[in-house]
Order: C-alpha cells, then structure tokens, then sequence
C-alpha cells in the first residue's frame, strides 16, 4: 500500500493542486525550513462563519513539502479555523499515508507550522521569525 502513496506524492509534487494565489486572502502566510530549503506560503479565504470557502500555497521544496502542503490545503476547505486549529502533525502525516523519517520530518509538518502561523497571525498574535523552527 506504501508505493500507492509514495506515488500520489509524486504526482502531487508534479501536478500540484491548489497551487495559486488568493490575492484578497483572509489568511496569508509564509514559511521556511532553513534546513533543506523548502518555502510554503498559504493564502486562505473565509466566508462570513469563518470557514475556509478557498484555499491556496506557493512555494518551492522537495516533494514531500510540496505534497504534504496540496494535501493539507485540500484537507481544511470547509473547516472553520476552530478545526483548523486542531489539526496535528500526526493527522498530516495520517495524510501523506508514508513513514516519514525523523531528518524529512521538518519537510512534511512545514505546511502545517504554516497554517498554524498564519491562525496565529489573523487572530492578532506575534509570528516569530520561523515558526518550522520549533519543530
């Protein structure tokens, strides 16, 4: 079963779904992982009860960055940032549906460091510097 998500994170790395900017996003933030490179920004746009009604990233990184981030951002349409707030690293990687490795772990839990600063962000709070940091 582990090739059938090995290749879907592939195909995500090539063909990226919600790859796109939203220029008048609710939510816009970005990150990084000084380690190996990898660069995620998110753009979310909320309706009027605070759901997720669209959803987008831009960046540059390996595939396991980039595939964890198309998955993330497919994941929270519809969410409120309630639930959003409760995703954790281990319902990202229940996503990637991979054993993740302890050096690659930074790269598949960048996009939701991201989304986490970017919650943090919109309610008003101090965004450090790198938020990927603390992982």
């Amino acid at each position: 079963m582990t090739s059938i998500y090995q290749q879907q994170i592939i195909d995500l790395y090539k063909y990226p779904i919600n790859k796109k900017i939203i220029e008048d996003a609710d939510l816009d933030y970005g990150d990084k992982n000084p380690s190996c490179g990898d660069d995620i920004r998110i753009y979310i746009k909320l309706d009027d009860d605070q759901k997720v009604i669209d959803v987008g990233f831009q960046g540059s990184g390996c595939a396991i960055s980039q595939a964890s981030t198309c998955l993330l951002t497919d994941e929270i349409k519809g969410m409120t940032l309630e639930e959003m707030e409760k995703l954790s690293n281990d319902d990202l990687l229940e996503l990637l549906g991979i054993e993740i490795t302890h050096a690659r772990m930074k790269c598949a839990i960048l996009s939701l460091k991201v989304l986490e600063g970017a919650i943090h962000k919109y309610k008003g709070g101090a965004v450090g510097s790198s938020v990927a940091e603390n992982v």
